[in-house]
C-alpha cells in the first residue's frame, strides 16, 4: 500500500503528536510505499515568521529522523518544492462545494482564534491537504483524530472528480491510532494536548530530563490518591496511564496492579523516568543531525525527485481528463 501523511514546519512536536501519528508511520513503513511530507504550504494560513520558517522545515526533517523515519524506506520531502502540489490544489477548487469547507471543524475553531488574519487559504487548507493526499495515489493516510474530517473531505472530492471527469484518483483510507488518538493537555484534561496552551500542558519530543519531570510532577490530576484508570470521573490521572501505558507497552490494568496502595506521587515520579528514557534517543540522534546539515539536505533532494516522479505522472492524467493540454 502507499501511505501518505505529513506535519506542518511550525511549532514543537509533543508526545501527543507522536502518539497520535509518528509512531503509526514507523510501523507502516516497514511493509509498505510512505510519503511523508513537511506541509509548508498549510503553515502559511496562519502568522508566521518568515524570517526563520526555513530553518523550522529543516528542523522537522530532522525530527522525522530522529523518531525513526528511514530515508531507505520512505519518501520524505517539503510540500512546496513539489509545485504539483499547488496545481492540483487550484483543480479541486473548481469541484469542491463551499459549504462543504465553511463545515469543517478546525476551519470554525481557526476562524474564531485568528479573527484578524481570515484568509482565504485558511477555508481552502482542507482542499490543498485532499491534494497532498489524492497526488500520490495514496490508499492510507494515518492522522491523529483532529483531521479524519480533512481525509473524509479528500475522499469525497476524489468520488466527485471520478465520476465527473473519469477514473483518475484512489480512494484513500484514513487509519486512526487503536490507542492515543487524544492525548489531553496535562493543565486541563478536557483538552486535547496542544502547543498552543503553551510549554506546561504538553511534553515536548526533545524536551529536556528536568522538563519532563517537572511537567509531569505538575500535572493536573483529582482529589483522590488511587492510580485508576477513569476517563469521566478521573480524566487528569486516566491521561497519564493512558501516556504510560503507550509508553511502557503495559496495559492499563497492569498500571493499576503495580501501583496498588500507591499514591498519585509515586506514580508520577515512575511515569516522569519512563518518557526521561524512552525520549533520550530522540535527544540524542537531533543532537547528532543538527551537525549534519549537507546530509539532510540531500535526503530532501533525493526524496523531492522520487516524490515528483509519482506527482507528475498523476497531473498527466489529471489535465488530459479535465480537457487541459498536456505539459
Amino acid at each position: 500500500m502507499r501511505v501518505f501523511s505529513g506535519i506542518q514546519p511550525t511549532g514543537k512536536l509533543h508526545i501527543g503528536n507522536y502518539l497520535g501519528a509518528i509512531k503509526q508511520w514507523i510501523e507502516l513503513q516497514e511493509k509498505n510505499e510512505c510519503v511523508f511530507c513537511i506541509v509548508d504550504l498549510h503553515a502559511l494560513t496562519v502568522p508566521y515568521d518568515p524570517k526563520t520558517l526555513q530553518e523550522l522545515i529543516l528542523e522537522k526533517v530532522i525530527v522525522y529522523l530522529a523518531s525513526g523515519i528511514n530515508p531507505e524506506k520512505s519518501i520524505i520531502f517539503v510540500q512546496s518544492s513539489v509545485k504539483e502540489h499547488s496545481e492540483l490544489a487550484w483543480l479541486l477548487n473548481t469541484i469542491t462545494p463551499l459549504g462543504d469547507l465553511a463545515r469543517m471543524t478546525q476551519y470554525k475553531e481557526k476562524s474564531k482564534k485568528f479573527e484578524k488574519n481570515l484568509n482565504a487559504g485558511l477555508l481552502n487548507y482542507p482542499i490543498l491537504m485532499a491534494a497532498d493526499i489524492l497526488l500520490y495515489q495514496t490508499d492510507l493516510v494515518p492522522v491523529g483524530e483532529d483531521q479524519k474530517q480533512h481525509v473524509e473531505l479528500a475522499r469525497t472530492i476524489a468520488r466527485k472528480f471520478n465520476q465527473k471527469f473519469g477514473e483518475v484518483f484512489k480512494i484513500p483510507e484514513v487509519r486512526l491510532p487503536k490507542a492515543g488518538a487524544r492525548i489531553m493537555s496535562l493543565q486541563n484534561p478536557a483538552k486535547k494536548m496542544s502547543k498552543t496552551d503553551g510549554p506546561e500542558s504538553y511534553i515536548g519530543l526533545f524536551d529536556e530530563p528536568e522538563e519532563i519531570r517537572t511537567k509531569i510532577m505538575r500535572a493536573v490530576t483529582d482529589t483522590g490518591k488511587i492510580v485508576k484508570y477513569n476517563e469521566k470521573l478521573k480524566p487528569g490521572i486516566a491521561n497519564l496511564i493512558t501516556i504510560y501505558s503507550l509508553f511502557s507497552g503495559k496495559s492499563i490494568k497492569e498500571i493499576e496492579r503495580k501501583f496498588k496502595g500507591k499514591g498519585y506521587a509515586e506514580f508520577k515520579k515512575s511515569l516522569a523516568e519512563l518518557l526521561v528514557d524512552s525520549l533520550e534517543s530522540f535527544r540524542r540522534k537531533k543532537k547528532e543531525l543538527l551537525t549534519r546539515e549537507v546530509y539532510v539536505k540531500e535526503i530532501l533532494s533525493q526524496g523531492t525527485k522520487r516524490a515528483q516522479v509519482i506527482a507528475q505522472s498523476t497531473m498527466q492524467e489529471v489535465r488530459k481528463k479535465m480537457g487541459l493540454l498536456p505539459h
